[in-house]
């Protein structure tokens, strides 16, 4: 039996047969973040972000996140970094690295949004008295973050404040001759966030030299804070907000 035309239009991704993910909104349970604000080299935060979004303090946000139970896309952990920015008066984050050990939400992260999500092998635990988070690229290990377990309550609306922020990303894709054809601003945000627990602490950041997952290009210069959240939440669609091509 042959696939008609009504269906394969139906497909909003392949293979046709067995997509690679179903469509959003995505709905978290138990997403649990370590977040530690850094202070970096201003010079090496301008190169990093593009135009039109604006860089407020030259602060950098590393992040892990263990997604123990995520609506069509399972369980992942995911870690990288995002940059606080103003975009047309609005606060947000722009998020400029991910790396992610779960296929499913590669695929829609990039396709259907634009995160710019690559394999790696995140983790998130617990050692001891100490929250740990790592992220490896291949073999080798490029980030490692520490904060004490949960040394002090955190306030909710404050946490709810910090992982609520719009995320701003760059959505490219291009024809079949390598053209560009979206080239694009766009912005998303989480909603029906219920923040279950906050805690703050100490925190330490290491970032290690690496060609192909370059964090450590945005050093570290001094830590600024940490938090430790677990929330469930729902993932929304992306809108466009600036058009790189007509500028062009």
């Amino acid at each position: 039996m042959k696939i008609d035309v009504n269906n394969i239009a139906k497909n909003l991704n392949t293979p046709l047969t067995a997509p690679a993910y179903p469509m959003p909104p995505y709905k978290f349970v138990n997403r649990e973040y370590l977040n530690i604000i850094y202070r970096t080299d201003e010079k090496a935060l301008r190169a990093a972000v593009p135009e039109p979004l604006e860089i407020v303090e030259p602060l950098v946000k590393f992040e892990v996140m263990w997604m123990p139970d995520v609506s069509g896309l399972g369980a992942y952990t995911e870690a990288g970094q995002v940059i606080p920015v103003r975009f047309n008066g609005e606060d947000g984050d722009y998020v400029h690295s991910m790396y992610v050990d779960n296929f499913p939400a590669i695929a829609s992260g990039r396709e259907l949004t634009a995160y710019p999500k690559k394999l790696g092998a995140p983790k998130l635990y617990i050692d001891s008295d100490t929250l740990v988070g790592t992220l490896d690229y291949g073999t080798l290990r490029v980030a490692t973050a520490t904060m004490g377990y949960k040394h002090a309550p955190m306030d909710k609306e404050l946490a709810k404040s910090e992982i609520c922020r719009p995320n701003f990303m760059v959505k490219i894709a291009t024809d079949y001759s390598g053209n560009l054809r979206i080239c694009d601003l766009i912005r998303t945000q989480i909603t029906d966030i219920e923040v279950k627990e906050a805690w703050t602490g100490p925190a330490r950041l290491q970032l290690f030299e690496h060609a192909l997952a370059p964090l450590a290009d945005l050093p570290v210069l001094e830590v600024v804070s940490a938090s430790h959240i677990l929330t469930d939440l729902t993932l929304n669609a992306a809108q466009p907000v600036y058009n790189y091509l007509e500028q062009k």
